[in-house]
Order: structure tokens, then sequence, then C-alpha cells
């Protein structure tokens, strides 16, 4: 399974990466008769005649048996591989715990996360972002003296740089809103209001 998905990976079409694979399941079988054919004529001299004999039928007997196995898998599957059946059924099953499982997240996150986050908040954003639900936001951001990029938490297009509030608390307009922090686009930090 892990060269079928790594086939997958590098885009190759699952009928090429189902030849390959029975190709190579085909091959490590006449890998492993190659092997036992090299075992013939190696019995330990000092057993005797008779475990020698029994041995070089034994090599003769797994080595038939393996090419069998090898001739008989590659013709009947056609190319198939063995393992391409039961990959499609396992990742089909994967795929479909997959989805269920982020539906029940997804549910979870918008009926007990988001209702108990602020508005106009970055967690509440940070929320939004997770549901894929942040569009309608600001992208304007800038960096506090920390070093932390803040990002805007207030709804795209609010941004009007003739509206100037008489003190920080006072309405965004022309100011940029995330939890405590306000600014405008006018410093050498800042990355200008846009929507996303």
């Amino acid at each position: 399974m892990k060269l079928f998905a790594l086939l997958a990976a590098q885009g190759v079409p699952a009928s090429e990466a189902d030849d390959l694979v029975a190709a190579l399941e085909a091959g490590a079988v006449a890998g492993a008769q190659s092997e036992v054919v090299g075992l013939g004529g190696r019995a330990p001299a000092s057993s005797g005649a008779a475990f020698a004999d029994g041995w070089e039928e034994g090599v003769t007997a797994v080595s038939e048996a393996l090419a069998g196995i090898a001739d008989r898998d590659w013709s009947r599957r056609g190319g198939r591989s063995a393992g391409a059946a039961e990959l499609a059924v396992h990742l089909a099953d994967v795929r479909q715990r997959e989805r269920a499982d982020l539906v029940r997240l997804r549910t979870f996150v918008q009926e007990n996360v988001l209702p108990r986050t602020h508005p106009h908040t970055t967690q509440r954003r940070r929320v939004l972002e997770a549901l894929g639900e942040a569009g309608g936001l600001c992208s304007a951001r800038t960096v506090n003296s920390d070093g932390d990029v803040i990002v805007c938490t207030l709804d795209a297009g609010h941004y009007d740089p003739d509206d100037k509030p008489p003190f920080k608390d006072g309405k965004p307009g022309g100011w940029h809103k995330a939890d405590a922090s306000i600014w405008n686009d006018s410093g050498a930090a800042c990355i200008p209001h846009t929507a996303i």
C-alpha cells in the first residue's frame, strides 16, 4: 500500500501503478525461485547421500512451486497486482471515515467553539479560517513591537482612510483592529487593507 501511495503521489495512473506492482510481485516470486535454485548442490557433505538426495528433491519441488506461482498469478490476474482490489477497498473506507470525521469536527467547531469567541478577535478569526469562512474579513496586517504579525479582524471593506477616530478606542473607520491593537495603513510595517 505504501508503494501505491508513493506512485499516486507522483501522478502515476492507477492502472499503470497496478501493472507495476503486479510486475514487482511476480518478479519477487521469480527472484525467490532463483535463490532456491541456487541452493541446488549445496547440501552439507557431512550429512550423507540420502540427505543430499532429499535436499535436491526439496530444492526442485520448491523451485517448481515458486515458478508456478509466478506464472499462474501473473496470467490469472492479467497483469493485475494481488493487492490492488484490497487497496481500493481500504482507501475507499479510509476516505469515507475521514469525510465523516471532518463533518463531525466541522459541526463541533461551528456549534461549540465559534459561539464562544468574541467578535473582532484573533481567536474568532482563527476559528473562521479553520472553517474556511474567513473570506469576508479584512486582510490588513502589521507587526507589533514583539515582532508578532497581527491581522485585522474586522470585515473586509471597513477601511475608510478619511475616518480618523479622536482616540484609539474610537470607531475603527480609518483604523484596523485585532483584539486590543489598532493601526492604520500608514505604518512602515503595515500591509494595506485588501479583501481576502
